[in-house]
């Protein structure tokens, strides 16, 4: 039974249970629908029957050891993962300017964090991939217990996640890849390589670019450490039902034929925009991240003629370029609408 159906079972159902709304009662009616998926019937630290099969049917068609279902979001599993990885006062490796949720995590852990400066692309004014090379110094070096990577960038660069996982094998480090951009990866070969079947952990948000809402996200395991524990430390026992219940929905319509379909479609979508935008210069290592320059403008200057002229608003800009964020949601209607303001703005 899935997470959907039991709910379609429970909706039969006189209630006298928690929620007390019973998804009857819709205080605010434009969520009526939530309401009604909003149930009590599962813990998530003790998954019984649906949660237990969406999670490892789930498990199956990443191929991992386990796929835990996040409604906090992905900050909820890198702090598990660096939970389960390390013991008061050892050292995490991390980048300096990484998210917020790697630093607080290693802080709620009680360890000790190591910093590394990322590669920095002038050309692009942002982050690029960390190479293996520069993990490998800090390892060798001093005594670290976990790796956090991010890859892909915000920007959609990536790092060489085979590489850095065998240099973590070679000192004994666990590998924690920060993969909240990276979503689509396993459902595409024209998408980076995931770090879901590479890493001891991934972490993934299925509300930034896979369609899922705010804020669903997975932890994937591939190592023998604890993650449900981790969990279990930093997470409520009453999950959003609505939320897990969309999570299985998002997972099963990635991995379908019309999901790995619509995948291809956005692609294909993007890369006309950019052989369209010949006087236009694209950069990144995710297609889906639309990192662009125009000639004699600086990357502030596009953005705000995006959105004055054209009502397009971008995802982030720097001095030197600007990014567009693409997903699921992002049809092909709103790309010629793109791809018909870079071409005027490049005529300028």
């Amino acid at each position: 039974m899935s997470l959907i159906s039991l709910f379609k079972k429970r909706g039969h159902t006189k209630l006298f249970t928690t929620p007390s709304h019973a998804q009857q009662f819709f205080i605010y009616h434009k969520f009526r629908q939530f309401y009604r998926f909003d149930i009590s019937e599962t813990d998530a630290h003790n998954p019984q029957d649906a949660l237990l099969k969406a999670q490892d049917y789930a498990a199956k068609i990443y191929g991992t050891k386990a796929t835990y279902f996040l409604t906090n979001g992905s900050t909820s599993g890198i702090h598990a993962a660096v939970l389960a990885s390390i013991n008061t006062g050892d050292k995490v490796l991390l980048w300096e300017n990484a998210h917020k949720s790697h630093l607080n995590a290693v802080k709620l852990a009680g360890g000790v964090p190591v910093f590394y400066e990322h590669p920095y692309s002038e050309a692009w004014g942002v982050p690029t991939g960390v190479s293996a090379k520069l993990i490998e110094s800090k390892l060798a070096s001093d005594k670290i217990k976990a790796v956090i990577v991010t890859s892909p960038t915000y920007e959609g660069f990536v790092s060489d996640m085979d590489t850095i996982k065998a240099v973590c094998k070679k000192y004994g480090a666990i590998l924690i890849a920060d993969e909240a951009h990276g979503a689509l990866y396993p459902f595409s070969q024209e998408l980076p390589q995931s770090s879901v079947n590479i890493a001891d952990f991934t972490i993934q948000s299925l509300h930034k670019t896979a369609g899922g809402l705010n804020p669903t996200a997975l932890l994937h395991v591939n190592c023998e450490l604890d993650a449900g524990n981790a969990l279990e430390m930093i997470t409520t026992t009453s999950p959003s039902y609505p939320l897990l219940a969309t999570i299985e929905a998002n997972i099963r319509y990635l991995n379908s034929v019309k999901g790995r379909k619509k995948i291809s479609d956005l692609i294909c979508n993007i890369k006309n925009l950019k052989a369209s935008c010949r006087y236009c210069e694209f950069g990144g290592d995710d297609i889906t991240k639309i990192l662009v320059k125009v000639p004699n403008l600086s990357g502030h200057q596009l953005s705000e003629l995006l959105f004055d002229k054209f009502n397009i608003e971008d995802e982030i800009t720097n001095s030197i370029s600007t990014m567009l964020l693409c997903g699921l949601g992002t049809e092909k209607k709103k790309l010629v609408i793109l791809e018909h303001a870079l071409k005027k703005i490049s005529e300028m």
